[in-house]
């Protein structure tokens, strides 16, 4: 687990934070063993929440198949054999002679407005924001010039659609909300004509100018690379990439890479290791982060209805139970076409920034507290760890008592140096029981959003706090509660009964 990081500019480079000029005193050399001896930036660590952002031609349709992802509609509905739902869909819709490009003058983003999307991030509490520069597709959000000369056609939002740098409108917009801008951005291009015919030209050409020319232009503080899984890292040349990324590029002091560069690397190279749809990582060895859509899909999908999505109350939770493990979670927003979020999705944001706003103490700048929660009585269910689609069912595992025999997380713990937290999934009860923890003497309890200390009682390694009386409509927040206990530290649990 990383140290904690309070000292001096000096020293702050080794734990990747920015200071002017001082990344010149280390060169990183174009090779995975010098690449993954730089430390991932803490603000990263600190972060702990941010928001992804699928947006593209796929919007336009907006459509897809049940459980899954409508951004790749273009791939899916290539396939024109008659029993493909997608085809079958795009027939029926735009019919059988309209090619995907044609989807790109209908892509106006007519009412985006950039500021009005960065109020709603500011006040989710996210503390960093990842939109897709371009997807798979091909098609940018930027005026990249490779792509409209590597597909022949205009293929960017300065020259058809938007007609508008919306990379350059999002960045400028959150920034000025204390937002990080950082961005997704896929490394091969499904029908991309170089692509399909000369992929080492496609690389030299296309992929490493291009690459080049959105970091140098958007300064990003964090890049989420993508579709690296036909070749390995060597191909893609990541390694000699990389190394012009922390030794030359614009964000060299402040950017934080995800371990997308090749089809070896996931969960092997890179600053943090990424899961998606699945329940992140185990434990704090090494940074990670966790990426969902709100229902099934990351781009937009007008298919799926009310019971699709989860609640705020999950991802709350979710939250929580990724922290208290040591990640991060990249929540996705999907808007249409037109350049409005949907608003179920805004209301999502807006509902897990208050409980951020209330109880963020306990999120942000935390840390791994050795032990990730406290459990019931009960036999423990057991959960897979994995990068993709991995059966995650956190709502059926919370709780403060066993359900039908089985133990629940009662309590997620979290740390900062001087404070332990401790959030409980729905309120607690009239006391709070804290087992296998080590207190100062006089203890201070304190509850996050509630004036005063609470009544505590300390025995051995259990320390008992006992709770507000809260009536109808009291409580400071909804769905979790977070405690601070000054001093504090978790102790290793006994053996699971």
């Amino acid at each position: 687990m990383k140290r904690w990081t309070t000292m001096a500019a000096g020293l702050a480079i080794a734990a990747g934070a920015a200071t002017a000029g001082a990344a010149e005193a280390k060169r990183y050399q174009p090779k995975w063993e010098s690449l993954d001896a730089r430390a991932t930036p803490e603000w990263f660590l600190d972060a702990k929440f941010g928001i992804f952002i699928h947006w593209g031609l796929y919007a336009v349709p907006g459509w897809g198949a049940p459980k899954q992802y409508a951004e790749w509609y273009w791939q899916r509905m290539a396939n024109k054999n008659p029993t493909n739902v997608w085809w079958q869909f795009h027939e029926k819709n735009y019919g059988a002679g309209f090619d995907y490009k044609n989807f790109a003058p209908m892509f106006r983003a007519e009412l985006f407005n950039a500021d009005q999307w960065a109020d709603i991030f500011a006040r989710s509490g996210a503390k960093y924001i990842v939109p897709t520069s371009k997807h798979h597709e091909g098609f940018c959000l930027w005026p990249s010039a490779e792509a409209s000369r590597t597909w022949g056609r205009p293929w960017n939002s300065t020259e058809i659609g938007p007609m508008r740098d919306l990379m350059a409108e999002m960045k400028a917009a959150v920034e000025k909300r204390g937002v990080k801008f950082g961005f997704y951005y896929s490394l091969y291009e499904w029908f991309n004509p170089l692509w399909t015919t000369d992929r080492a030209k496609y690389v030299n050409d296309h992929f490493l100018p291009q690459f080049k020319d959105v970091v140098t232009r958007y300064s990003p503080a964090l890049i989420f690379a993508d579709g690296e899984w036909d070749m390995p890292s060597k191909d893609w040349r990541s390694e000699e990439l990389l190394a012009w990324l922390f030794n030359e590029s614009p964000c060299r002091d402040q950017v934080v890479i995800n371990d997308r560069w090749g089809k070896d690397c996931r969960h092997k190279h890179g600053g943090y290791y990424t899961t998606e749809y699945a329940a992140g990582m185990k434990d704090a060895s090494h940074p990670w982060e966790e990426s969902r859509g709100m229902a099934y899909s990351y781009g937009i999908n007008r298919a799926e209805r009310i019971d699709d999505y989860k609640t705020a109350r999950e991802f709350i939770l979710v939250l929580v139970d990724l922290v208290s493990r040591g990640g991060n979670l990249l929540l996705d927003i999907g808007p249409a076409a037109d350049g409005t979020i949907p608003p179920i999705m805004e209301q999502r944001l807006l509902e897990i920034g208050e409980w951020l706003a209330v109880n963020g103490e306990a999120i942000y700048g935390t840390r791994h507290a050795g032990r990730e929660c406290q459990w019931s009585e009960g036999t423990r269910p057991g959960q897979k760890f994995g990068e993709y689609m991995v059966e995650y069912n956190l709502m059926d595992q919370v709780g403060q008592v066993p359900k039908d025999g089985k133990a629940v997380k009662q309590v997620f713990f979290t740390k900062k140096p001087d404070a332990l937290y401790a959030i409980t999934p729905g309120w607690p009860g009239k006391r709070l029981v804290l087992e296998n923890v080590k207190v100062p003497p006089k203890v201070k309890v304190t509850m996050l959003g509630v004036p005063g200390e609470l009544v505590v009682k300390v025995d051995g390694t259990t320390l008992t706090a006992f709770l507000p009386p809260f009536g109808p409509g009291e409580a400071p927040c909804n769905h979790a509660f977070a405690f601070k206990i000054a001093g504090a530290e978790v102790l290793p649990e006994p053996a699971a009964k």
